[in-house]
């Protein structure tokens, strides 16, 4: 009788290695990401610099809680920020988190960057408090957020690796969520950080790698015995 090696593997510990066959546009598919990220973060900065021309006021088409003037917010406040160190903190990590997610999670990102941009300017509106709320920081806190708690729920290392590198570069975010500073719209870090969580919980099925698929599984399978039509299956 033909033996087989009994190979134990543990759902906790055990990290799918990515076919490197599936990535074989995976440079092309990395550029592109770099490409759309560059130029949503170029948008911004023009955005800015409109802003500087004199008698030019930005500040209305941000979000203004329970006002429906405010409203228009929802869709422009993350366009609008209020001064060159406000842009300058969310653009770096726009332009690095948004190619991470535009290359690692292409199909996610079609739900995630669009619940990101609006969730967080619905929850503000209605829930907070009466100020002016500007920038692209709830598309920061999302996406951010996103990415971290993806990458603990998939047995992938690129996602791993992912989480791993916002965790290092953005982990002090986690402070913005608390009303800590004077002048910081922390209800939109947190209404962003939410829905990062819970889109990375709904989407952890999408975007998934086939795994890498070594010999000796090939050649297991190849001896198994075909199942005759028609015959029940034996357990």
């Amino acid at each position: 009788m033909k033996s087989r090696a009994v190979r134990y593997t543990s759902p906790l510990m055990h990290v799918h290695l990515p076919d490197p066959e599936h990535g074989t546009g995976a440079a092309p598919h990395f550029r592109r990401s770099v490409a759309v990220a560059s130029v949503f973060v170029a948008t911004l900065v023009l955005v800015w610099l409109v802003g500087l021309v004199p008698g030019v006021d930005l500040g209305r088409f941000g979000v203004i809680p329970r006002e429906a003037s405010g409203l228009w917010g929802i869709l422009t406040a993350p366009m609008v920020h209020a001064d060159f160190a406000h842009l300058a903190s969310n653009a770096l990590p726009l332009l690095i988190a948004g190619t991470l997610l535009l290359h690692l999670y292409p199909d996610s990102s079609r739900f995630v960057l669009p619940a990101a941009w609006l969730g967080p300017g619905l929850l503000v509106w209605a829930f907070g408090r009466g100020a002016t709320h500007v920038g692209a920081s709830g598309l920061v806190y999302g996406i951010v957020t996103y990415i971290f708690v993806a990458g603990i729920l998939r047995r992938d290392r690129r996602a791993w690796a992912a989480s791993v590198l916002v965790a290092f570069l953005y982990g002090t975010l986690v402070w913005g969520v608390l009303p800590i500073r004077v002048g910081v719209s922390w209800e939109t870090h947190l209404a962003a950080a939410a829905i990062g969580v819970v889109l990375a919980v709904a989407l952890r099925r999408r975007d998934v790698p086939p795994r890498k698929r070594y010999s000796w599984e090939l050649e297991e399978e190849e001896g198994e015995p075909e199942q005759e039509a028609g015959s029940d299956p034996t357990y």
